[in-house]
């Protein structure tokens, strides 16, 4: 049966190369820092930027989790993410936690003698899973670069469902050089840190990242963010490269509209894809035109965290939600002139604003495009 129930997002953590809790990760951003760092030799590349979280420094916070040390990085990152989550939010018996990736274990293939099991995706749920006890079997949403976002779409429509209560959403993946390697044959890596929507832009910069979010029908006391719409959409554009009319992305924001019932004149604030290559860039500037939203503050968090893969959507939403409790929206950063053919509202420095409505897309390989709708709740 399916309920009108609403859906919130209570609590939220992110791991980043700016930092290991939400706390310090906002106050870096509003200080215009970047995580991206010139690298000088990784594996068999050299000269590249790229965002990495240092991995002594993610031991040391672990072993404050515990000393348990069969761990990869990326578990141990997506433990960190959730931990402080799973404090403060019991795990029931109709509890699930929804896993979002678009790598996983990939690095665990260069380990020759491992089973091929350590690198499969149902491995690595289950394993964090297993650590956190819940009793639940784990779901796996691993759809490209909308991996992040539609899990928490996914989220919203099982408790709607009433498959669940509640919904523990992590998401991560991390820098291999199998990833940066497939990147730098499209030739879409920037030899500079990536500047969405700029005219001078080039390319992507990668990031590694995790977070995590707790998604309820119960309502916060304060802080309350409601999930009011979604839509996802996939317009089988081409394996690699956008829509050049933004069809799947467009109808996905119909879509989180028409579910929320409210006018797109309400909307106060987009954290859109933006990943600094010359296509997603435009194809998105399209979409906004066409559903007449393209005078809305805009930004890319992708010049502070590198496209960090399936982890970037839940990622930008823990941020943005951080904008709504601050009342602030941030630069997007390495944003000068407008590279795109349609005009856009792209956020060239922070900007104190009382947000009300903020939408969240996201758009990747294969034509896939997910889009939601968050409310404040006073």
């Amino acid at each position: 049966m399916i309920t009108n129930k609403p859906i919130y997002i209570t609590d939220a953590n992110c791991v980043t190369p700016l930092g290991f809790d939400i706390e310090t990760n906002w106050k870096a951003l509003v200080n215009g820092q970047s995580g991206i760092q010139f690298q000088e030799k990784y594996g068999n590349l050299s000269s590249i930027y790229a965002s990495i979280i240092d991995t002594e420094k993610l031991n040391e916070s672990f072993l404050k989790v515990t000393n348990e040390n069969s761990f990869t990085k990326l578990e141990k990152m997506l433990i960190l993410a959730l931990h402080p989550v799973v404090s403060k939010n019991k795990i029931s018996e109709k509890s699930v936690l929804i896993l979002s990736t678009t790598k996983g274990n990939i690095s665990a293939l260069e380990n020759q003698e491992a089973p091929i099991e350590d690198a499969q995706l149902s491995t690595l749920a289950k394993k964090i899973n297993t650590f956190f006890g819940f009793k639940t079997e784990p779901i796996v949403v691993s759809n490209a670069c909308v991996s992040g976002v539609l899990a928490v779409s996914v989220a919203k429509r099982m408790i709607q469902f009433g498959a669940y209560d509640n919904a523990f959403v992590i998401a991560g993946d991390e820098i291999s050089e199998f990833v940066l390697s497939g990147f730098n044959s499209f030739q879409a890596m920037s030899n500079l840190p990536c500047t969405p929507y700029d005219a001078e832009r080039n390319g992507v910069t990668l990031g590694e990242a995790s977070a995590a979010v707790f998604i309820t029908t119960e309502k916060p006391t304060n802080n309350a963010i409601a999930i009011i719409g979604d839509g996802a959409v996939n317009d089988a554009n081409h394996i690699s490269g956008p829509s050049r009319t933004g069809d799947g992305l467009y109808k996905s924001i119909e879509s989180a509209f028409k579910e929320a019932n409210i006018g797109k004149d309400k909307l106060d604030y987009i954290s859109a894809h933006g990943t600094a290559t010359l296509y997603n860039d435009e194809m998105e500037a399209i979409a906004f035109s066409r559903s007449n939203i393209d005078n809305v503050a805009i930004n890319s968090l992708k010049g502070y965290f590198g496209h960090t893969l399936g982890a970037s959507g839940l990622l930008e939403i823990v941020i943005g939600l951080q904008s709504i409790y601050h009342n602030e929206l941030l630069a997007s950063k390495g944003f000068s002139n407008s590279g795109v053919s349609k005009p856009i509202d792209v956020l060239k420095e922070n900007r104190k604003q009382e947000i009300t409505y903020f939408l969240k897309t996201a758009s990747g390989f294969g034509g896939c495009n997910t889009a939601i709708l968050f409310e404040k709740i006073n």
